[in-house]
């Protein structure tokens, strides 16, 4: 359904609302949780010369108090298992404005039917609004000094932990968007950058405008697809040449595929990234167990790139209580736990794929937990700040290898008990 046909007759206000979802203030304007779909909904309105107000994640705002009256109301969603707080959105929407509640966004797309009969919305949208797809969002709605662009939308992939299939079902793509560049800083919103036919072309526009300092840099928020890295290599260096910087790749696969990723990371340090600001997204808390993860976890040391923490949750898991700061460890009823994994592993391998990227910013080859806190004596944390790991070991008791498989706790007690 098309916004046009959703809109009350003679709608002059329109209120956008994004709910107060759990993301600490210091990220609340972080490339990852901008509210874009409203910002392009936004430009839309405007250009039908209706008035938009938005409102992020601050309940106490939406009291009916102020004095703008909205027609309608849209409310954004992100993943589904934070789902209470757009219920609490709409609730407060619904209480303090006699007007229809629109939810669309991730959550409303997946779980359709969930949405409308938890939530008690009017009407639930499930994917784009084409007609707000052609617009630049407005950015004068929020404190950015970047912007967004999808190049793509859809996947040519179905992987079986993600939905974008599901939300966008038609892979499209477009061969320029030199017109929509707005900001210097550019993020990538493409599930499936690379997958653009047109990729070459869209590169060579921003070789172009970086060469022309209009733009400063570039990012994509998803990883870079490596199978279409190992077909077409060139890309290594245009990717470079464009201005990206942090690029990721992602190996859901097993260990057996390391040789593929390692071609697909020296495809990209051929191309001039350092192997220190790469990437690989690990997906974790899945169908790979444990050791297994830490093997890749190993592999990735010996290339020198960071892991991309990724742990699962079912796309329709409608809740995650997981905290990292629980000492007595949690179970099913707090968080998705994978039959193959537990509480422990999956606090156990997020705690090795920290210190394993500190590792690597650094350039060290051990962490220690301790040294990081400075409990350790600053003379001998400068002395062996870049010594090996079996020579920091003698004089930091807690230093940890990152280039060794770290076994679970269950692990080590089965063989414990098998020496006994």
């Amino acid at each position: 359904m098309s916004i046009k046909n959703i809109l009350p007759e003679n709608t002059k206000n329109v209120l956008l609302v994004e709910p107060n979802f759990p993301i600490a203030n210091k990220s609340r304007n972080h490339q990852d949780f901008l509210p874009i779909g409203l910002l392009k909904i936004a430009s839309y309105l405007k250009s039908q010369g209706i008035k938009v107000k938005l409102i992020r994640f601050d309940e106490n705002l939406i009291s009916g108090t102020f004095d703008f009256k909205p027609n309608i109301i849209f409310v954004t969603s992100l993943f589904t298992y934070w789902s209470s707080y757009v219920k609490e959105t709409v609730e407060v929407c619904k209480k303090n404005f006699n007007v229809p509640v629109i939810v669309g966004g991730i959550y409303a797309s997946l779980m359709p039917e969930h949405c409308k009969k938890y939530t008690r919305c009017d009407h639930v949208h499930t994917g784009v609004f084409n007609e707000a797809e052609k617009f630049t969002p407005d950015y004068d709605l929020v404190d950015v000094d970047y912007q967004i662009i999808h190049t793509t939308r859809g996947c040519i992939r179905r992987c079986a932990a993600c939905g974008v299939y599901e939300i966008e079902p038609v892979f499209t793509s477009k061969k320029t968007i030199k017109n929509e560049i707005v900001k210097k800083k550019i993020i990538f919103y493409d599930n499936n950058l690379l997958a653009n036919k047109y990729i070459v072309d869209v590169l060579n526009e921003l070789i172009e405008l970086k060469n022309e300092r209009k733009i400063s840099y570039c990012e994509s928020q998803s990883g870079f697809d490596g199978r279409i890295l190992i077909k077409k290599p060139y890309l290594g260096k245009l990717l470079k040449e464009a201005g990206f910087k942090n690029p990721k790749i992602a190996w859901d696969g097993s260990i057996d595929e390391k040789n593929e990723i390692k071609k697909q990371i020296n495809i990209l340090i051929e191309g001039g990234f350092k192997k220190s600001e790469i990437s690989v997204f690990v997906l974790y808390n899945y169908e790979i167990p444990y050791e297994e993860m830490e093997e890749k976890r190993v592999e990735a040391w010996k290339l020198g790139v960071q892991i991309s923490d990724c742990r699962f949750r079912p796309l329709d898991s409608t809740f995650d209580n997981y905290s990292p700061h629980k000492r007595i460890g949690q179970s099913n009823k707090d968080y998705f736990i994978h039959p193959e994994w537990n509480d422990e592993e999956v606090r156990l391998f997020r705690r090795n794929i920290r210190s394993h990227n500190i590792c690597i910013r650094l350039g060290a080859k051990f962490y220690s937990p301790s040294a990081e806190r400075k409990r350790v004596p600053i003379s001998i944390a400068k002395k062996y700040r870049m010594a090996d790991y079996k020579t920091a070991k003698k004089y930091i008791k807690d230093a940890w290898n990152p280039g060794k498989i770290h076994k679970s706790p269950q692990t080590r007690l089965i063989e414990k008990l098998k020496t006994n």
